[in-house]
């Protein structure tokens, strides 16, 4: 699971940018890596219900446009 966490983040921007405007497909795999409970638990919901109706594509998304490391409930 560290290695897949790393891979993510080693992902050049353009790719991050382009896994959050497809239905958000980066943080929820983000979320998942962590490995923990929670993490897990967030991240299969937001891949189920839309990213919580577009709560979470719009966070990821200027998390990813301002290269920061964010995250929210997870």
């Amino acid at each position: 699971m560290a290695e897949f966490r790393k891979t993510l983040k080693d992902l050049p921007w353009i790719a991050k940018l382009l896994l959050v405007i497809v239905y958000d497909i980066y943080g929820a795999l983000f979320r998942i890596s962590r490995g923990d409970t929670t993490g897990i638990v967030v991240g299969a919901l937001q891949l189920v219900t839309g990213n919580f109706f577009g709560i979470f594509w719009i966070i990821d998304l200027i998390t990813v446009i301002t290269k920061k490391e964010v995250t929210v409930c997870a």
